[in-house]
């Protein structure tokens, strides 16, 4: 009886120190992005969050990140631009339907609470390497990441003309329920 217990103690001691896997969801997120565009602050949204995050605070050498947003649910309160932006010449989405994040490495919390995640950032047929600072905060049995990043919108090939700024900051609060 007592290997009996003992077993079942293991097992589940086992099956409680792995890290926890969640699921990233449009309710309770925002992915928006602003750029200059002749000299005025332009933002939008985008939606249709899918993929895997894999966190817990205690082992986050474990954490990994696989995160995709519908590109072609960009939003600027612009039908028009809207329908601009969705062309070849920017996001492409027919042919690249998704802007995907898969992380490399997490470290952290530092004093601050800040995690650090590195990975790719793929945006149409480019995949460049990024890092940024995010907060994990709890919710019950869920997280929310926050956090912010700059990325060169020319290294994605992503729009030609000289009326935008080449700089683009990305704000990310995204909800993850666990699975």
């Amino acid at each position: 009886m007592k290997a009996l217990l003992t077993l079942l103690l293991i097992q589940l001691t086992a099956a409680t120190s792995f890290a926890q896997e969640f699921k990233p969801t449009d309710d309770g997120s925002v992915v928006s992005f602003e750029i200059k565009n002749f000299g005025i602050n332009s933002k939008g949204i985008f939606t249709g969050l899918e993929g895997k995050i894999v966190f817990d605070p205690k082992d986050v050498a474990k954490a990994s990140f696989d995160v995709s947003i519908n590109a072609a649910s960009i939003n600027t309160d612009n039908n028009s631009r809207d329908g601009h932006l969705k062309k070849e010449s920017y996001f492409d989405v027919e042919k690249y339907p998704r802007i995907r994040f898969v992380s490399t490495s997490i470290s952290g919390p530092d004093k601050s609470g800040h995690y650090t995640l590195s990975g790719k950032l793929t945006i149409k047929n480019t995949t460049k390497d990024i890092y940024f600072s995010c907060i994990a905060t709890p919710m019950g049995n869920d997280y929310i990441f926050k956090g912010d990043f700059s990325i060169n919108r020319r290294d994605y090939e992503v729009g030609g003309s000289s009326t935008l700024s080449n700089n683009v900051n990305v704000s990310l609060t995204v909800l993850a329920k666990r699975q």
